[in-house]
């Protein structure tokens, strides 16, 4: 069942989400959204078969801009990506996770880039990693411009998928593959670098929420991600890059196995974070109470 938006006019931005049994972080996701300094933004919500309380949620919010389709039966990540794109009305899409918020000035902020630089297709955002207790963790790396993102293919790209924001007909022209279950947004930048323009605004505009890392997506986002480098290989010739790509993915995956069950998880975390500017303490602290009441956040 879809709600539809109650106005005819496109927005400047469509916010695409898809969700599965997010109750318990769907609603300060949204509400992040309502804060937003660019007002014009629809936000449309693939519920993806969700047996909990995350399509009424979404649905309280009784916001115009707000459109729900809630289907029955679980696709996964990009095929409801896919399924948002072709819904979208705007001149912009901006990509979103049920689990994470964004500051205020995201959507304008990105928004005024893209519209000051034609040549770009694609931007991210800096952001920053949250856990439990809403405390701060530390600083996601994000390259800045095409060449940072692009330096290193076999590896994979600095440009996190929920701080995404490009034009809509790049999404449409390059939709995400279905097949994928993990890493469908490296794949995609994988298949596309060579053809558009990337680039990032340097402020941090979005909170990533990652409570642990789990042994079993990182493999199977690193055995994902050497196939999209092969199958790549395969239609054009890149296979040196696949083969060096390949490589350095088992070897990341081997310090995984030898470290995790070790109990270092948030050790490595952190290791593979930035740390967080202090000029952002206070940003964060206002947002997290107006997200989530005065609870204190709790530092990790």
């Amino acid at each position: 069942m879809s709600v539809q938006p109650s106005h005819t006019a496109p927005p400047t931005v469509s916010v695409i989400m898809a969700m599965r049994d997010s109750a318990q972080t769907i609603g300060a996701a949204v509400r992040s959204l309502v804060l937003q300094t660019l007002t014009d933004w629809e936000l449309i919500v693939i519920d993806d078969g969700s047996v909990d309380a995350s399509a009424a949620i979404v649905a309280a919010f009784d916001d115009p801009r707000i459109r729900l389709v809630r289907e029955p039966v679980s696709r996964g990540l990009a095929s409801r990506l896919n399924q948002a794109v072709a819904l979208s009305r705007a001149e912009f899409i901006a990509r979103m996770d049920a689990d994470d918020v964004c500051f205020p000035e995201r959507l304008e902020l990105q928004v005024a880039r893209l519209r000051a630089d034609p040549a770009l297709d694609l931007i991210g955002c800096g952001a920053v990693v949250f856990a439990a207790g809403h405390g701060l963790v530390g600083a996601l790396p994000v390259g800045q411009s095409h060449a940072e993102i692009t330096a290193r293919p076999s590896v994979g790209f600095p440009l996190p998928h929920p701080t995404w924001c490009g034009r809509a007909r790049w999404f449409r022209d390059n939709p995400y593959d279905e097949r994928l279950m993990k890493t469908q947004d490296q794949d995609l930048l994988l298949r596309t670098y060579a053809k558009s323009r990337f680039g990032a605004v340097a402020e941090i505009l979005l909170a990533y929420r990652q409570d642990t890392m789990s042994l079993r997506k990182l493999l199977r986002g690193r055995r994902n991600y050497a196939g999209a480098l092969w199958r790549r290989a395969r239609a054009d010739g890149s296979y040196p890059r696949a083969v060096r790509g390949v490589a350095a993915h088992f070897v990341r995956a081997t310090v995984d196995v030898a470290t995790l069950p070790l109990g270092l998880s948030r050790a490595m975390q952190r290791q593979r974070l930035d740390p967080v500017p202090p000029a952002l303490s206070a940003r964060w602290h206002e947002l997290a109470r107006t997200l989530w009441g005065p609870e204190p956040v709790e530092p990790i």
